[in-house]
């Protein structure tokens, strides 16, 4: 049933670009682990919300092969937002910067090479959007450290994917259909994100909800009335 209704939203929803279509493709196509990808109506999706909040700069932890970081730079085009995107495994910065490069997205592509907590103690300024998609046993470590040094603008909103990690953070008997091989994985990803889930509820800086959509988003934004003073 999840998969016939994932196939009507996706028919009845915006279509993603050719050029998101051929990055989709090309990564299901080269790469075992490519279900780790956005869908293509997730990217429709994030092409909305940013075509919605009209971001001056946007930031992403978890690069992949780049198809998130081209949905971003197609609907910011009107802003002419920067994009900065980490990632830590060499496999996944080359496969990015192929995206880059034959897309010509590095006017405003920023790719920094990482691991993510590094990068991101030595940001500045703020951004509007902010989408987690790494490591899942970092979740928790990364949204503290973007709350702490305050990276995230007054009316900004950061996105976190896979939240569910496929059933696991619910219960380990939640998805009997998982393989084997990876099931070890997405449980130990399912007990990282319970606590990263603990810790968004209690965090009295912030506004959270978890969405049933994809693998489980999360929404994170400052509270109403939060005193933001940025960190120098």
């Amino acid at each position: 049933m999840a998969a016939t209704v994932t196939e009507y939203c996706t028919a009845v929803s915006n279509d993603v670009s050719n050029n998101m279509k051929e990055v989709w493709d090309w990564t299901c196509d080269s790469f075992d682990d490519a279900d780790k990808m956005s869908s293509p109506l997730q990217g429709a999706t994030m092409k909305f919300l940013a075509e919605w909040q009209q971001p001056k700069r946007v930031l992403e932890i978890g690069c992949f092969t780049g198809y998130s970081a081209l949905a971003w730079y197609e609907s910011t085009a009107s802003t002419q937002a920067e994009i900065i995107t980490l990632e830590l495994d060499p496999t996944m910065i080359a496969a990015s910067r192929k995206t880059f490069d034959k897309y010509k997205l590095n006017d405003r592509v920023k790719l920094i090479e990482g691991p993510a907590q590094d990068s991101i103690e030595k940001l500045t300024g703020t951004f509007d959007i902010i989408f987690v998609d790494a490591n899942k046993e970092g979740y928790e470590g990364y949204v503290k450290q973007i709350l702490d040094k305050k990276l995230l603008s007054p009316r900004g909103f950061i996105m976190c994917d896979n939240v569910f990690a496929r059933g696991m953070t619910i219960s380990t008997e939640a998805n009997p259909e998982l393989p084997d091989k990876v099931r070890p994985y997405w449980t130990e990803n399912g007990k990282a994100l319970r606590r990263f889930n603990t810790f968004c509820k209690n965090d009295n800086r912030i506004d959270s909800v978890l969405l049933p959509l994809y693998d489980g988003v999360t929404l994170i934004k400052w509270k109403n009335g939060q005193n933001f003073v940025r960190l120098n």
